[in-house]
């Protein structure tokens, strides 16, 4: 529980800096609508850059074991279904990493969205052609976050 307490302190310290913050390997923005309006935005958002949301996993009743407390916690899976078929097809050891995903959980009146940075991929597959791709993800991942964190 107390590593819980740290990361989410940490987590929130690197959220005021207004723009998508990347620590450990992780990009992370706070915004200030709360977490049904957040939840629609980042749909909406996702959806926009053609993205398909592949499923909406609600991960409460794990927390709940281990003591944590949140009725609004989710993990959005999305992908574009031809990407990630040929992506895979090509590189099948890419396959635990997609569909690309975004944590959403709230925290009082505001919301926090978290993923993995995509360019870390770059240091696990140094494949030159995968490079632009890593960098779309991390392009289209920075311009969802920012569109939920700069709604209201």
């Amino acid at each position: 529980m107390k590593k819980i307490v740290q990361w989410i302190g940490l987590a929130g310290l690197l959220l005021c800096l207004g723009r998508p913050a990347m620590a450990e390997g992780l990009l992370m923005a706070r915004t200030d609508n709360q977490f049904p309006e957040a939840m629609a935005l980042l749909q909406s958002a996702i959806s926009s850059r053609g993205y398909k949301i592949t499923r909406l996993q609600e991960v409460n009743e794990n927390l709940a074991k281990r003591d944590f407390k949140s009725d609004m916690y989710r993990v959005v899976y999305f992908g574009k279904y031809e990407e990630v078929k040929s992506v895979t097809a090509n590189y099948p050891e890419l396959i635990p990493f997609l569909p690309l995903n975004i944590t959403i959980f709230a925290e009082g009146d505001q919301a926090i969205l978290v993923a993995s940075h995509p360019r870390m991929l770059e240091s696990f597959f140094s494949d030159p052609k995968l490079k632009p791709l890593f960098e779309r993800w991390e392009a289209d991942l920075t311009a969802i976050m920012d569109e939920v964190r700069e709604s209201k």
